[in-house]
């Protein structure tokens, strides 16, 4: 039973209770027509109470038989009263209507089913992932199958769908990826769970932006501030990760002011919890997020956000980690691409292609493209190329970069059709990292994942072609 419920049933038990005391001021007064519409109002309440535990722990569940004999006791005390208030049927209910006695037995019988509530029923956790891009899934999934495993938790995931955000901010074209998440992953449909009616105990989400997004936005009744409304704890884990800065490194308020700007964000200010991905991002977070929330007039102490901002490393990592190469299902023209004419395989070269760089250089990033993919074709009878851009590429570029839109297709599209390079637009990030031999491409959040592989990295220089 969940324990907004439990708590529910109990506040329902301790009406009883206060009913039994007004039942004992009537019979005293011998109300006794009052006091059996109490009664039979207890009955009923007493009912629907069996009913409500009985659907959700079963009609095994030894509280129903505790609440059935309660109900046996109003029964008994109802008949008991004779409504002229001339005599008591002693005899026949073996139940004395003494206003005092009448108290002590029927709150005697409610304190079983209230300690049986309390001791017997166990409690269960519902516990919701929010995901919105299913490439984004691997930032929760350890988390979710983690509580999947736990016997006294429900885990629910709960894809929820997501718009283009028009250059004037407005809401354009709606994604549902609920289909792309891996097969393992049980889905509910966001349309199904009723969130303001199941209030979860803890609702974990991946997309801190909120109505700050420039590119997309989730549905507005998902942002972090009305999440925090029906759940007792909403927990926020980056769907990135960012490049580590340790105290002593050279450049290190530089490297701070590059990123300092995802610890000050809706989803890290209206979450309970934050988790980062390590001890010394958690420093970086807690400082940067001290410093805007001074600045926004919003009260913060460092002592609350040590128990908010936690450490613990990334879920990313653990998907990583656990994708081997040697179970992943490759596509056959993925492997037509990849294996040489005497059957040996060629190096797969992970090309990656970022926002942060789209933004920054604009044109020049437009033809560092082009000058890229013309090198691995010239060179495709050794290297395979594993092209995968940032899932909100195009996105972005409608949003913010127009002109950029068109030129950027041809050459995807060419690249596409001329088919000697894989194109890689799925969801699983995991299985581009696992099948490569190196990467190259901007540098992003993709490069902290791919340095805990051990493989070669590289990072494009957009300003150098050919």
């Amino acid at each position: 039973m969940r324990q907004a419920r439990k708590l529910e049933i109990l506040n329902f038990i301790d009406g009883l209770q206060q009913a039994h005391g007004e039942i004992k001021e009537a019979l005293a007064k011998r109300e006794l027509a009052s006091v059996q519409t109490m009664l039979a109002e207890c009955q009923e309440f007493a009912v629907d109470l069996g009913n409500a535990i009985e659907e959700t722990e079963g009609e095994d569940c030894v509280t129903v038989s505790h609440v059935e004999e309660y109900c046996e006791t109003l029964f008994r005390v109802f008949e008991s009263v004779n409504i002229n208030g001339e005599k008591v049927s002693l005899e026949k209910s073996n139940v004395s209507c003494d206003a005092s006695k009448v108290y002590k037995l029927l709150k005697k019988q409610l304190l079983r089913v209230e300690n049986s509530v309390k001791n017997d029923i166990p409690v269960r956790k519902e516990v919701v992932f929010f995901p919105y891009k299913a490439s984004m899934w691997d930032s929760l999934e350890s988390v979710y199958l983690a509580v999947r495993e736990d016997p006294d938790c429900d885990a629910y995931c709960v894809p929820i769908p997501y718009f283009d955000l028009n250059t004037d901010h407005s809401f354009g074209a709606m994604h549902y990826e609920g289909s792309e998440f891996p097969g393992n992953i049980e889905i509910t449909d966001w349309q199904a769970y009723n969130l303001e009616e199941r209030k979860p105990d803890i609702v974990f989400i991946h997309n801190p932006y909120d109505e700050w997004n420039h590119v997309t936005s989730v549905y507005p009744r998902y942002y972090a501030k009305s999440l925090k409304r029906y759940t007792n704890q909403l927990v926020y884990i980056p769907y990135f990760m960012l490049s580590e800065i340790k105290p002593d490194d050279t450049g290190r308020q530089d490297r701070i002011d590059g990123m300092k700007h995802f610890c000050f964000l809706p989803g890290t200010i209206y979450a309970d919890k934050v988790v980062v991905q390590s001890e010394d991002m958690r420093q970086i977070y807690i400082e940067e997020y001290m410093k805007e929330a001074k600045q926004a007039n919003l009260p913060v102490s460092r002592q609350q956000l040590e128990k908010k901002i936690l450490g613990l490393g990334s879920p990313k990592i653990d998907k990583v980690l656990s994708t081997q190469k040697e179970n992943l299902e490759i596509p056959e023209e993925w492997m037509r691409m990849i294996q040489k004419q005497d059957g040996n395989l060629k190096k797969v070269i992970f090309y990656n292609t970022s926002i942060s760089s789209l933004l920054r250089y604009s044109e020049k990033w437009i033809d560092k493209i082009e000058n890229t993919l013309e090198i691995f074709r010239e060179n495709q009878e050794e290297i395979a190329l594993l092209w995968r851009p940032h899932p909100l590429i195009e996105n972005t570029m409608k949003s913010m970069r127009p002109e950029l839109l068109e030129s950027y297709q041809k050459i995807r599209d060419r690249y596409i059709k001329e088919a000697w390079g894989i194109y890689d637009d799925t969801a699983d990030l995991d299985r581009a990292i696992a099948m490569s031999d190196a990467y190259y491409g901007d540098g992003s959040s993709v490069v902290q994942l791919y340095q805990q592989t051990g493989k070669p990295v590289m990072i494009q220089c957009i300003e150098v072609l050919n």
